[in-house]
């Protein structure tokens, strides 16, 4: 079925479903911010005489903390609904970026961004895409990959202004600026999302169609397919190598290719549009290809620019932006297969819960990502030492996949 064609029985709630779509672009372009935050290290750097390991503890600290508040977010948004679960993320996410802004040190900023921060995001980012994946019972990869789009490309919009806040006001200011532009948006679309009023949500035609979504599994049923533990293995890894590319990708061009401050947050932005491109086309090719052959092509993108960054990046910008804007694409397919693949062996009927124990793999691939990138940079004084990991952990995942999800 092409569900981008609206079918001929038509009321004012199969139109409302691209509604949802468009409000979830619109609040993830908000929150995506977190993208953008490569911009902010060598300021912080410079601010306060850190080196580039903490430098990156409000984003790992941010990224995990995202991660593992989702499970309860999912079971908040469960019971509560959509719009009172984003009016509680939206102000956590408000308070964090705020009061950023008063932070003396880097771990008072880990606090405060990271875990206040990651906190809220979790929460407001649970909410459009499970509205969507109910909203979609049919197909949902597309849906929920353009709903995400907008936390892609965040750095397009987002890089830019920060980079001209940093240089008018400094990095702490600019934290307090960001804070209120994102609330006053969240809380202005926060009143338009809503669960379809019946379940499962059926266009014309879909319940024929439509057999994947007949199976709903619940959070203790899933954890006990070998499905859920594939799939989570392959998510850490894809994000672990995501993270950690979009981490270092200022420090890198200005220390590998030798750009300027200015370029690399302007490669930054670049690399937004690959990252959000990454969420619909991987989305798209979850449906087609199923699980396992989008995976394993993932991984395989992965591990070839991997290898053409460290072995042709030093002072090569064409290899710089061609190897980072593949990375990058990965990790938004990865957050379009992920949560795909956990529609479609797991259902939609309790998709918040499921989804928000999925993606404690995003967490641990927070984690593990800037500290690792961190240690090898201060270790070997290079960045170039992370490429080999990152190309090794990839070809691990093309087995992990082709194993546990066949005949998935």
């Amino acid at each position: 079925m092409n569900i981008f064609r609206t079918p001929k029985r038509s009321s004012g709630r199969l139109d409302y479903r691209w509604v949802i779509v468009i409000v979830g672009f619109i609040i993830n372009l908000c929150i995506g911010a977190i993208y953008s935050y490569s911009i902010f290290r060598k300021p912080l750097e410079n601010l306060w005489g850190i080196t580039s390991t903490e430098s990156g503890l409000p984003y790992m600290v941010f990224l995990a903390a995202f991660a593992f508040f989702m499970p309860f977010a999912g079971s908040f948004l469960d019971r509560f609904g959509p719009r009172l679960t984003l009016f509680l993320g939206s102000s956590l996410v408000a308070m964090g970026w705020i009061l950023s802004g008063y932070s003396s040190n880097i771990y008072m900023l880990t606090i405060l961004y990271g875990i206040i921060g990651g906190a809220g995001t979790g929460t407001v980012y649970a909410v459009p895409i499970t509205t969507a994946a109910k909203w979609f019972p049919e197909k949902a990869g597309i849906a929920i990959g353009l709903t995400v789009l907008g936390f892609g490309l965040s750095p397009l919009l987002t890089a830019p202004i920060i980079a001209i806040l940093i240089e008018l006001v400094g990095p702490l200011m600019t934290f307090q600026y960001l804070g209120i532009a994102i609330l006053l948006v969240l809380l202005a679309f926060s009143f338009l999302l809503r669960f379809p009023r019946q379940f499962p949500y059926e266009s014309a035609g879909s319940s024929s169609q439509n057999k994947e979504a007949q199976l709903e599994l619940g959070r203790t049923e899933m954890l006990r397919t070998r499905f859920f533990y594939t799939l989570w293995l392959a998510y850490a890894i894809g994000c672990l190598s995501g993270f950690t590319a979009v981490g270092i990708s200022a420090p890198f061009g200005i220390e590998i290719v030798h750009i300027d401050q200015m370029t690399a947050s302007a490669a930054v932005s670049l690399f937004a549009i690959f990252n959000g491109l990454g969420r619909p086309l991987f989305g798209w090719l979850t449906d087609r290809l199923k699980p396992r052959a989008a995976s394993m092509l993932s991984f395989s993108m992965i591990t070839s620019a991997s290898f053409l960054l460290y072995f042709f990046s030093v002072d090569n910008a064409v290899v710089f932006y061609l190897g980072f804007a593949v990375l990058w694409l990965n990790l938004g397919g990865w957050l379009a297969i992920a949560p795909t693949s956990t529609k479609v062996f797991f259902g939609a009927k309790n998709y918040g819960k499921n989804y928000g124990i999925v993606i404690t793999a995003d967490g641990v691939g927070a984690i593990l990502g800037p500290i690792i990138s961190g240690w090898l940079r201060d270790t070997t004084g290079t960045y170039l030492s992370v490429l080999p990991l990152i190309a090794s952990l990839a070809l691990i995942g093309i087995l992990i996949v082709y194993v546990g999800f066949k005949q998935g």
